[in-house]
């Protein structure tokens, strides 16, 4: 495995006579227009301009290196690693960008934030039964587990290809499936074991959360150890660096429903989700008793309605 080079914006002032003088891109202003157009690059220290060679290799030289220390201490050192790990491939080149920083620190800031808000929901509990069988729960409890096991199933597939940057991005897209979650994350009462559908809820947040800060632990260790260790999993599962790694269940995987695009004259106009062996009529009716394919057609005569098989409804008006 080969290791892609890290590069970053060198600046410069080469005087008349003398040696050209380099400044670090932290020591820089930048301007720019309405747009986001450069105007140009000013030293922070004197206002005066300063030019840009551009992008090169991260060098002493040419002093266009980041300080890991200044940034571990403004970010800590799971936030550098998310990044790079984040932004390119191993065996790519990587190209700095202090944005790209500052986003891998708010979704680390919104996991933390997520787990402190629904530390009661998410917690282990001794006393709830587990469900093996998802066969009678509710259908958007099962949609929400799919969707979780089918990001796993990916992340799974780029680690064993050492794809870590997609690995990281599986990980952003399970925190946003989680936050969309049906469920209700008051905590439970640990003296009174809950019923169905409560306790499907539990087991589907506490499921999603112990495997998303497993498939992050390698790249971000600290926080996962940390919140591994603060929500129970560790009496759950042992240490996170022992845990056994989260295995896709199949079953969860094969859905009784599928999601359609809406549109109305080719347009987008929404989603709608149907029975999986729901025929063309039963497709076509749902599609007509849609608000938003009733709201767009305005009351005009439907000329013909196109199905596409597990992807799309357009009604033509």
């Amino acid at each position: 495995l080969t290791q892609g080079m890290v590069l970053n914006e060198i600046f410069f002032r080469k005087p008349d006579t003398g040696r050209i003088t380099y400044y670090n891109p932290g020591e820089i202003e930048l301007s720019v227009d309405a747009n986001g157009k450069r105007l140009g690059a000013t030293l922070k220290s004197d206002g005066a301009p300063v030019e840009s060679g551009g992008i090169g290799t991260m060098s002493k030289s040419k002093n266009n290196g980041v300080d890991p220390q200044s940034l571990i201490e403004e970010y800590g050192a799971d936030t550098a690693r998310l990044f790079m790990m984040f932004a390119s491939s191993p065996e790519d080149t990587l190209l700095w960008n202090d944005a790209g920083v500052e986003g891998a620190n708010r979704y680390l800031r919104r996991l933390w934030d997520y787990c402190a808000r629904n530390e009661g929901a998410i917690r282990f509990q001794e006393n709830i039964a587990r469900i093996n069988d998802w066969t009678n729960v509710a259908s958007e409890l099962r949609a929400a587990r799919a969707e979780v096991h089918k990001i796993l199933q990916q992340a799974n597939f780029d680690y064993s290809r050492m794809q870590f940057n997609t690995v990281a991005s599986a990980g952003m897209k399970m925190l946003n499936a989680i936050e969309k979650f049906p469920v209700d994350v008051t905590p439970l009462n640990a003296s009174t074991p809950p019923k169905e559908p409560l306790n499907a809820r539990w087991q589907l947040i506490n499921e999603s959360i112990g495997i998303l800060l497993r498939i992050l632990n390698p790249i971000v260790p600290h926080i996962t150890h940390a919140l591994w260790k603060e929500l129970g999993f560790e009496k759950q599962y042992g240490e996170i660096l022992t845990a056994q790694w989260p295995e896709v269940d199949p079953a969860a995987l094969v859905q009784d429903e599928i999601e359609l695009v809406l549109q109305v004259n080719g347009k987008l106009r929404g989603n709608m989700r149907v029975a999986k062996d729901a025929d063309r009529a039963q497709i076509e009716q749902l599609a007509m008793q849609n608000a938003n394919v009733q709201k767009h057609i305005a009351g005009q005569p439907v000329k013909k309605v196109v199905v596409v098989p597990g992807r799309l409804v357009n009604v033509v008006v």
